[in-house]
């Protein structure tokens, strides 16, 4: 169990909202509790209760920053580890990971026809596939889509689901008959 009584600790004097001056209060929402302010909703003045702290897990001695030369380190941050520069905020030189499929394992998008779909990772840490094209087309999947056509609709996309294929078209969903 966590200590979170030093969230909830209000200041020695109380804070005042910079717009109307009205006493700012610990309010709770879907993200956790945060302040805002007492003459809701005339003003509607918010501010969070504690900065998304970024940690240092490890600092990797044997790579250094491509950008100004000083040590990379294994963080823990609001979205998950990640490695970045020791040197931040002056330096904001962070790995992306390149998770680009083979040419032959692409999947066209079969909504927009002109992007392809690449897996990409929620927030949550949870994978899901969409367009390329994003913001354009909106096409995305939850599940892994396979190169097939489906049987009953002809839709040119299957879903692999629980070791089972079925069509990726919302309409349609029929389970595909084994090869």
């Amino acid at each position: 169990m966590t200590d979170d009584s030093a969230l909830f600790e209000l200041p020695q004097q109380q804070q005042l909202c910079p717009l109307c001056q009205q006493p700012l209060v610990i309010k709770s929402g879907k993200n956790g509790a945060f302040l805002g302010c007492s003459a809701y909703p005339a003003c509607n003045y918010i501010k969070a209760l504690h900065q998304h702290e970024t940690s240092i897990v490890k600092v990797l001695d044997s790579e250094a920053c491509p950008q100004c030369g000083n040590a990379l380190a294994v963080k823990n941050g609001r979205y998950g580890m990640f490695i970045g520069c020791t040197d931040y905020p002056r330096c904001t030189f962070v790995v992306h990971e390149q998770n680009e499929q083979p040419e032959a394992e692409r999947l066209a998008c079969p909504k927009c026809k002109q992007g392809q779909l690449t897996e990409r990772v929620n927030k949550f840490g949870k994978a899901f596939w969409g367009c390329g094209n994003y913001p354009k087309c909106k096409f995305l999947l939850n599940d892994q889509p396979v190169a097939g056509c489906c049987v009953s609709c002809g839709f040119g996309l299957l879903l692999e689901k629980k070791a089972a294929l079925y069509c990726a078209d919302k309409k349609c969903g029929q389970k595909q008959p084994a090869a």
